[in-house]
């Protein structure tokens, strides 16, 4: 299940990427920014210029497909054509011809015997040429929101959204998703198969601290290009309809430091804190205790590590919590063209489309809500995902230090995590969707930083829908737009989630305190104690097989 003899590449001098392609034994990218032509070592991050006297020519591409001799690529609403001769290890690229002119700025390419297919986000769809007159026979919708290449792998179309942080094979005739797979970094754009594996290009930005000795405070926050090329691995599981790629063995501890602000004296405590759910994504391998031993229990179906005391004062000085190994992988849920859904089960119904935790349902802003939301919306994927781009649209993030009920935070207009989950429950389970809160930290999202410690700076919780005659499925919590372009609606984290998201407890409450009579401490847990997060990445792992095949 590990990666292991695959590594990931990082180009020198390289700025951006577009496209990948396998040739020989390297991989060819292109850098619009610079206009080169490259090829790239797998094995040792050589990097190559194949074509120093013509870089002008592939300058500000959109995105390039090679088929023999002939070098196709895109610049805004044109499409040209250039033919190399290689020559001593360079290429030599003739001056381009104008191919075609689109009606809107084009990206990917793939040029396949007759057949040229173009994407355009400008559009929002694939344009299928016939090369002979330049005729669009066919418009299919892209189905992400992002700039996407295209590229062709083992007679399979795929298509690379960067902002969806997904790859979609896609029906040759049809255009129709066929398989959707979260890529484990942010912005790919481009794909490629090398000795059996498939790599994946990146190209974005990340920030770093640089240091300014001149200046009045020596370290600033800067932002630098970051270019990347790293393998992929993947599975379907079709009983699940559901499709997991690359994961990691990771390290979470979870510790409580007793620290209470005021004179407290407990006697006879137990404090259950819950441990890492196991589900299609994610699977406890081992847990330990930390600072103090604690007896394992199960609640609901769920691990809890229990920790018994005594006596607890206030000027006690004690850590105790545990340390687990799980294995964790990014999915993403296959939404059916035409869904046909059963009823809702009657228990579900009672324990699933009730307000049980101050949603508000009977606030008229809150029901008048629900009904807007899915205007239009008629299948149950189209509801859910409306609901969503309702929430979204209506709500600015903002971290708050309370949870306010749905509609105070609608009416607002601003909220934290939690308050989106909570409008969202209310407006699914007013349109008779049941759904539950889920979640609790998310790990940062650095994988190559793996044996170092990170720290998750907040706890963050999302929400399942069930999709009757399929089970539970995960919809993110935080709006996913782009502040610089708020009416793009991505999708990668709708019915998916990706491998830095961390389960505890499902179903259940994640920690609280028991006392003989039943009753609870006055303080809160967050009066009495300070939790301390970290994780550790040990290794990436390739996701099992399915276990039919």
């Amino acid at each position: 299940m590990t990666t292991a003899g695959f590594r990931t590449l990082r180009p020198h001098a390289l700025r951006s990427l577009r496209g990948l392609l396998p040739w020989h034994d390297r991989l060819l990218t292109v850098d619009p920014r610079s206009g080169y032509l490259a090829s790239l070592d797998p094995l040792s991050d050589d990097t190559r210029i194949l074509n120093p006297e013509t870089t002008h020519y592939l300058q500000d591409v959109g995105g390039w497909s090679l088929e023999g001799d002939a070098l196709w690529f895109t610049d805004r609403e044109q499409v040209y054509v250039s033919y190399v001769h290689r020559e001593a290890g360079l290429w030599q690229l003739a001056e381009p011809v104008l191919a075609l002119t689109l009606d809107d700025q084009a990206e990917g390419i793939v040029k396949r015997g007759e057949w040229l297919y173009i994407s355009s986000q400008g559009r929002g769809c694939i344009w299928v040429i016939r090369v002979t007159d330049g005729k669009v026979v066919q418009t299919w919708r892209t189905p992400g929101v992002g700039i996407s290449q295209l590229a062709v792998l083992e007679e399979k179309l795929w298509l690379c959204d960067n902002i969806e942080q997904t790859l979609y094979q896609l029906n040759w005739q049809t255009g129709q998703v066929e398989l959707a797979v979260l890529t484990p970094y942010e912005s790919p754009v481009g794909l490629a198969q090398w000795r059996g594996r498939y790599y994946v290009a990146y190209a974005g930005e990340e920030p770093y601290i640089r240091d300014e000795p001149n200046a009045s405070q020596s370290l600033q926050l800067g932002f630098r290009d970051r270019v990347l090329v790293h393998p992929l691995s993947f599975q379907y599981y079709p009983e699940g309809q559901y499709t997991l790629s690359n994961g990691y063995v990771l390290e979470l501890s979870y510790v409580e430091e007793w620290c209470p602000l005021e004179e407290v004296d407990l006697a006879q405590v137990e404090w259950r804190i819950a441990l890492p759910a196991t589900t299609h994504r994610q699977r406890l391998r081992r847990v330990e205790p930390v600072g103090l031993p604690f007896t394992l229990e199960e609640e609901a179906g769920q691990p809890v590590a229990v920790f018994r005391f005594d006596r607890l004062t206030q000027r006690q000085g004690l850590i105790f919590g545990w340390r687990a190994e799980l294995e964790v992988f990014s999915i993403k849920y296959q939404i059916p063209e035409h869904p046909e859904v059963p009823p809702l089960e009657p228990e579900l119904q009672q324990q699933y489309l009730v307000d049980d935790d101050e949603l508000s349902m009977d606030e008229p802003i809150i029901r008048a809500a629900a009904r807007e939301a899915v205007v239009g919306a008629e299948t149950f994927p189209e509801q859910l995902l409306a609901i969503r781009n309702y929430v979204y649209d209506r709500l600015r993030y903002h971290m708050r230090s309370t949870i306010d009920p749905p509609h105070i935070a609608l009416q607002r207009g601003t909220g934290s995590c939690g308050e989106y989950v909570g409008i969202m429950l209310a407006l699914l389970r007013l349109n008779g969707i049941a759904c539950r809160t889920v979640g609790r930290y998310k790990c940062p999202k650095n994988p190559e930083l793996l044996g170092v410690p990170l720290f998750p700076q907040f706890n963050h919780v999302w929400l399942e829908v069930y999709w009757p005659g399929r089970g539970w499925l995960p919809i993110e919590s935080n709006t996913d737009h782009l502040p610089e372009r708020p009416w793009l609606q991505p999708q990668r984290f709708f019915l998916g989630l990706a491998w830095y998201h961390l389960e505890l407890g499902r179903g259940i409450r994640f920690e609280r305190l028991r006392l003989p009579d039943g009753s609870r401490p006055e303080l809160g847990l967050g009066d009495l104690a300070i939790n301390h997060i970290r994780c550790i990445l040990h290794e990436e792992i390739a996701p099992p097989t399915p276990p039919d095949t």
